[in-house]
């Protein structure tokens, strides 16, 4: 099957797809609800995408099933017209994740999963591979701005790098080589149910190892790891476990410091002096382990992870700067992805920490109703770190409302002296007037999208 038709086009994820198949010299096209900027740059790369979910709008290519495989996200709906389409009509329509598990097959997958840190940490060792003699394909869920791109494609290496999804158990469908697991919080409670199931999905994720492969774990999870009689297991964190961080400074808007390394992987016992490139303090971890998974396919040296890691620019929207005014009182904007309590707290401690005496002004639109009704008192609680609080209207992504289920929930428990509850067309307005010192957006849903208004509005 040469035609391959994405609904759901415009995710993040299926873009990384779509860049592959179309540098196989395949057909690719496909639909999205909006328009976006990542729509109009693979547009712009030859890819055919419809903004119309009638079956009508299918291109005349893509309407045989003896040549045509559909890859969908399980966020479309069963009831979206096209899907229904092709399906009734013997098409072969797969998950995406079905998709990728296949390019794990073929390939030495290092794996990045975790409620939170997975976009970063896989993000950062794929630019280590790719910057290395080694090379690297990369499906990551993020921009890397280092390339403009969340796919890098080398066709002479085996080694692919992949951000494992645990949304709808997506990453049960992957063949990992190397697996690493960043965190366990509970989330996805739409999905999973219970923290349980939630838990169990990563120990299966951990049983799909190759058995000779490596499994690296963050100390003090939650969840039991499974993994296959021949497969060696890791720990690492920023202070602890068989890879950490040691000897960390910080200035003059730096962090530098030492990676400790077990002497059977490398027999000096450490990789000094390496200074992150994006100087953030939650970057300290992620840096740990992308380098950990790296040294283990024993390509990465030392010189490799120290060179990557100093010029790693960052996903978009992870820690992005937006603003930086010159001198001890110019302002700042960041942007931020975070979208979970524990994401959301670790951003703004990390802001916190860059700017010490600073006021801090966070403006948050939550993501999911589901996820606003069974974390708001710890939305309410990171929320509270800061000096002033926005709080936009839920950003509902693929769910309908939920009774009883607003941003109020969130905005009632939080107990800073200065908060906001607003719609997000007052977003703009409400920042200019707070005369912000350090702003922190935050969000999975669209609130980046009012950036360059609010910079605008403030000059």
């Amino acid at each position: 099957m040469n035609n391959i038709y994405f609904i759901g086009a415009g995710g993040i994820g299926m873009a990384a797809l779509e860049r592959y198949f179309k540098s196989q010299g395949d057909n690719v096209a496909g639909y999205d609800r909006t328009p976006t900027e990542l729509t109009d740059s693979l547009m712009a790369e030859g890819i055919d995408i419809t903004f119309d979910e009638s079956t009508d709008a299918i291109p005349a290519l893509y309407r045989n099933p003896d040549d045509t495989l559909v890859v969908y996200t399980p966020a479309v709906p069963d009831s979206m017209p096209q899907l229904r389409w092709f399906r009734d009509n013997g098409f072969k329509v797969v998950k995406r994740a079905v998709v990728l598990g296949e390019v794990t097959r073929r390939s030495k997958a290092i794996c990045f999963a975790g409620t939170h840190g997975k976009t970063t940490t896989s993000s950062m060792a794929a630019h280590i591979m790719h910057t290395s003699q080694a090379g690297c394909n990369a499906f990551l869920g993020g921009v890397l701005r280092n390339y403009n791109s969340n796919f890098l494609l080398d066709a002479s290496s085996p080694y692919s790098v992949i951000e494992a999804d645990e949304y709808d158990r997506s990453f049960h469908h992957l063949s990992p080589y190397i697996a690493t697991v960043t965190s366990t919080d509970p989330d996805h409670l739409d999905i999973y149910g219970t923290e349980e199931a939630y838990l169990e999905s990563f120990t299966r994720f951990t049983q799909l190892i190759h058995p000779d492969g490596k499994l690296i774990v963050h100390t003090g999870l939650k969840f039991r790891p499974d993994a296959p009689e021949g497969v060696t297991t890791y720990t690492y964190s920023r202070d602890e476990g068989d890879f950490h961080a040691d000897r960390i400074r910080r200035g003059n808007g730096t962090v530098v410091y030492d990676l400790i390394v077990p002497r059977e992987i490398l027999p000096e016992g450490r990789i000094s002096d390496i200074e992150l490139g994006v100087p953030v303090e939650i970057n300290i971890e992620n840096s740990v382990a992308a380098a950990a998974a790296t040294l283990l396919t024993g390509e990465a040296t030392p010189d490799d992870i120290r060179r990557a890691i100093a010029s790693f620019m960052g996903p978009k929207r992870r820690f992005e700067f937006h603003l930086r005014e010159e001198g001890p009182e110019g302002r700042v904007i960041i942007d931020d992805y975070a979208h979970h309590p524990d994401e959301l707290k670790a951003s703004i401690s990390s802001v916190k920490a860059l700017y010490p005496g600073r006021q801090l002004t966070v403006a948050f639109q939550p993501h999911l109703y589901s996820r606003t009704r069974d974390f708001a008192a710890q939305f309410a609680e990171a929320l509270s770190l800061a000096d002033k609080v926005v709080l936009l209207d839920i950003y509902p992504a693929r769910e309908e409302p939920i009774p009883g289920v607003s941003s109020e929930i969130i905005f009632d428990k939080i107990s800073c002296k200065e908060k906001h509850l607003i719609s997000k067309e007052l977003l703009t307005k409400t920042i200019k007037n707070i005369n912000f010192e350090i702003l922190l957006t935050a969000g999975a849903g669209d609130i980046n999208t009012f950036i360059p208004e609010i910079i605008d509005a403030v000059r």
